[in-house]
C-alpha cells in the first residue's frame, strides 16, 4: 500500500518511488518554489507547495536530468492529478 500524507483536509497518495523521498521534519510546511526558467530579476512564476510535493518536484527534475523518464513521467502524472495549478506553473 502507498504512503499517505494528510494536508489541508485531503489525503495524498504517495506512490513508489516517491515514498522514498525525504520530506523533511515538517512534510506539510508550505514552501514557495520558483519556475526553474524564471530569470534572475525575481520576476516570473511561483507556486506554493507543501514540502512533500517539493520533494517530489525535485525528484522529477533530477529524473529528467539523469534521463530516468519513467520516474519523471510518473511524477508529472502525480502532479497533474494532485496539484494542477502548480503543475502548470512549474512543470508544463
Amino acid at each position: 500500500e502507498n504512503m499517505k500524507i494528510k494536508y489541508n483536509n485531503k489525503e495524498y497518495d504517495i506512490p513508489k518511488p516517491f515514498d522514498q523521498c525525504y520530506f523533511g521534519a515538517e512534510p506539510t510546511k508550505v514552501m514557495t518554489i520558483g519556475n526553474r526558467f524564471n530569470d534572475e530579476s525575481g520576476q516570473g512564476q511561483f507556486a506554493k507547495l507543501p514540502a512533500f510535493a517539493v520533494a517530489i518536484y525535485d525528484t522529477i527534475i533530477g529524473a529528467e536530468m539523469s534521463e530516468d523518464y519513467t520516474t519523471m513521467q510518473k511524477g508529472l502524472t502525480w502532479f497533474q492529478k494532485n496539484f494542477v495549478d502548480e503543475y502548470y506553473t512549474l512543470l508544463d
